[in-house]
């Protein structure tokens, strides 16, 4: 792990061949963390740009990496703040690069404030970078937000989670094998962030199908092992809900 900020704690970690995981801890919620996901490619995409104000820390990670002007697409999950809220810093910094969503993202919210039009992705629809190619799943209220959908990583076989198994604390341990449902659980029953849709366990199992062995959290650790069975036992607690 390598810390790029020492005054932010921000630190640049590889969790997966060419995929970088991004992660600055918060004095919010008891503790928290937000992370971003660079993958590093001949057109290297980051997933989540962070909040606006996080911006200048990310950008010195993604620096440490390689040259933040050489990327080629910034994609989120949904449209929320820390998802996309310094997307047109990234824009303007990577002068070469396309914001990647969601079409229904792209429709309702995208395409009126990001200062590029959007690469609005089908739901099954596939990216290639080069030696990573990528899969854009709709999700649509899981955990919330019409527009939201996931990227599944096909040379890793990682699966770009968003707010799936968000953990509270710093995140200080990059990726585990321990267990993340029980603190993910926990963390939801105390901030209730999902929408409780009633098609959460069916599209939980569709993310499931893709058998997933790394799950890239946006909040808290990384993890490593068989995700389709944490997955569905993830689903399994709405089912039981």
């Amino acid at each position: 792990m390598t810390i790029t900020n020492s005054r932010s704690g921000t630190n640049v970690h590889e969790i997966a061949e060419g995929i970088f995981r991004i992660n600055t801890p918060a004095d919010i919620a008891g503790g928290f963390s937000f992370n971003q996901y660079l993958i590093v490619d001949d057109a290297s995409l980051l997933f989540h740009t962070g909040l606006k104000k996080l911006f200048p820390l990310v950008r010195e990670a993604v620096e440490s990496v390689m040259p933040v002007s050489k990327l080629g697409y910034i994609a989120f999950s949904h449209f929320e703040a820390d998802e996309c809220g310094s997307l047109n810093e990234w824009l303007a910094s990577a002068p070469d690069s396309i914001p990647v969503c969601s079409q229904v993202a792209a429709m309702v919210s995208v395409n009126d404030i990001a200062d590029r039009p959007a690469l609005a992705l089908a739901d099954g629809e596939t990216l290639a970078l080069g030696l990573h190619e990528m899969k854009w799943m709709d999700a649509p209220h899981l955990p919330h937000g019409w527009e939201t959908g996931y990227l599944m990583e096909y040379r890793t076989n990682t699966l770009l989670c968003g707010d799936l198994f968000t953990q509270g604390g710093d995140g200080k341990i990059p990726l585990t094998e321990a267990d993340i449902l029980e603190p993910s659980e926990a963390f939801r029953q105390m901030n209730d962030y999902f929408s409780h849709s009633a098609n959460a366990a069916a599209l939980i199992d569709k993310l499931a199908n893709e058998s997933p062995t790394t799950l890239a959290c946006m909040h808290g650790s990384a993890w490593s092992g068989n995700g389709a069975a944490l997955l569905r036992s993830l689903g399994a607690r709405f089912a039981s809900a």
